[in-house]
């Protein structure tokens, strides 16, 4: 979203003669702040110069058809402390830009009084008051204006915060959830590989108690059986705090219980070629900035007003008597009417170090919001190239895997026809394969989390435009 707002301009008339014009003067020595920044964009990701062009429905995780995901994914949506903080803050700001609003509206106060003494030395007396009051600051200057417009940029400021919120934990939780699956494949793979060894460690004490041979291959079965109960261990320990971290994001007890599918989510096809460079504009932070830039340069604005002379008008109308019945009888109506003029002479320089302060602030905005969208340019690029690279390297792990599946076999085959006595070879490769078949689950798993981190870099789907 873009703020865009006409500049401001001093009309000075000829009857504020010399004493205004030198009111004045003041604040027309600061320059205008900066409330837009416009960043050049390519026309495409040039790391994305492949692929097929197709439809991807709006909403990232429609992609990717696990319930599994879906489900965990809008556990936490529905359940997280964190997200449910941010929704706060949100009707915090809403709340915020109403009392600014307000100080543009005339105020009006009404006050009553009653007494009555009733005293043994004094005779009884009664008595009793009405009061009405009303002022009004008029924005000759729009200063209370601009604070409403920096009030109304700090709402829609956090409004972008709440949808980043739910962006990013959209896309932290669908990540956790593959690192749990992963984590349960592990698992199932370190008992499977815990399971091979102990049968090859049985098979070598049986051949060592007929033959007396092979001493040596006794240790070194043991040491593989060791080596996988400890891998079993750490598997197991990481699949609890994987689901130990998905139960916190969904504002559950951290107990370690969660359970998830046997199988990672099917990754959805090719990125489509030539996705719209401005789709970065949507990026929740990034909208956050322009919002926060937009209100500095409001603020500064109106910094630079407070220089300016500020009018006031007060009114009050008011009755008393010594019967109620008086309140109500114009005889005993008393009304006035007030105008005031207010202009700083000296204040050691505070309010014009305001307003340099304010436009020291706006400086700054800019240049973070400039800074800020190139490290999301940088983050999208990664990330399609990080796309790109993992299905290049998971083909070659593919292959691997089957060769070295192929190999173990051989192996185990040889050495059970006996062709190959050697033990050893047949332990490195099962080792191998095993090695193998771990890679390929945390590719899979890599890949996942990387495609879930495009989504996160450029603020949802791959289609759907910004407002």
């Amino acid at each position: 979203m873009k703020f865009q707002i006409p500049n401001f301009k001093f009309q000075i008339s000829r009857r504020l003669g010399l004493t205004g014009l030198a009111l004045l003067l003041p604040c027309c020595v600061f320059q205008s702040p900066t409330d837009d920044l416009t960043i050049r964009t390519p026309g495409t990701w040039v790391a994305a110069s492949s692929g097929i062009e197709r439809k991807i429905s709006t909403g990232w995780l429609d992609e990717f058809s696990d319930r599994g995901l879906k489900r965990s994914v809008n556990k936490a949506l529905a359940h997280n402390r964190s997200l449910k903080a941010a929704s706060a803050r949100l009707r915090e700001a809403k709340e915020s830009t109403i009392i600014t609003r307000a100080n543009q509206l005339p105020s009006l106060d009404i006050g009553g009084r009653g007494s009555v003494s009733d005293g043994s030395a004094i005779p009884r007396s009664q008595g009793y008051g009405l009061n009405l009051a009303a002022s009004w600051e008029p924005d000759l200057w729009g200063r209370l204006r601009d604070l409403t417009r920096a009030a109304e940029a700090d709402e829609r400021a956090a409004i972008e915060d709440f949808r980043g919120a739910r962006l990013s934990l959209a896309a932290n939780a669908a990540k956790t959830y593959t690192n749990l699956v992963s984590s349960e494949q592990e698992v199932d793979l370190a008992k499977f590989t815990l399971e091979s060894f102990q049968k090859n460690l049985r098979i070598i004490e049986r051949n060592y108690k007929a033959t007396g041979e092979g001493a040596l291959d006794i240790q070194f079965a043991r040491t593989n059986v060791s080596s996988a109960q400890r891998a079993l261990e750490a598997r197991s320990l990481d699949r609890e705090n994987a689901a130990r971290t998905l139960e916190v994001l969904q504002g559950s007890y951290p107990g370690g219980q969660s359970r998830s599918a046997s199988d990672l989510p099917d990754l959805p096809g090719s990125i489509p070629a030539g996705i719209p460079a401005d789709l970065i504009e949507r990026r929740p932070d990034l909208a956050v900035a322009r919002a926060r830039l937009f209100a500095s340069s409001k603020r500064a604005d109106a910094a630079r007003k407070n220089l300016l002379p500020g009018f006031s008008l007060t009114g009050s109308s008011g009755s008393a008597g010594a019967r109620f019945s008086d309140l109500l009888n114009t005889d005993f109506l008393i009304s006035t009417i007030a105008g005031r003029v207010d202009q700083v002479l000296f204040d050691g320089g505070g309010l014009a170090a305001q307003a340099r302060g304010s436009l020291a602030r706006n400086d700054r905005l800019v240049n973070e919001y400039a800074q800020l969208a190139l490290e999301a340019f940088r983050e999208v690029e990664a990330t399609l190239a990080a796309d790109r690279s993992l299905a290049i390297q998971e083909k070659f792990l593919r292959n691997e895997v089957a060769q070295a599946s192929l190999a173990e076999k051989q192996a185990e085959r040889d050495y059970a026809e006996g062709i190959n006595p050697n033990i050893l070879s047949v332990l490195e490769a099962q080792r191998r394969a095993n090695n193998a078949r771990a890679s390929i689950i945390r590719l899979k798993n890599q890949r996942l989390q990387n495609r879930f981190d495009l989504h996160l870099a450029l603020g949802g789907d791959f289609r759907t435009e910004p407002k």
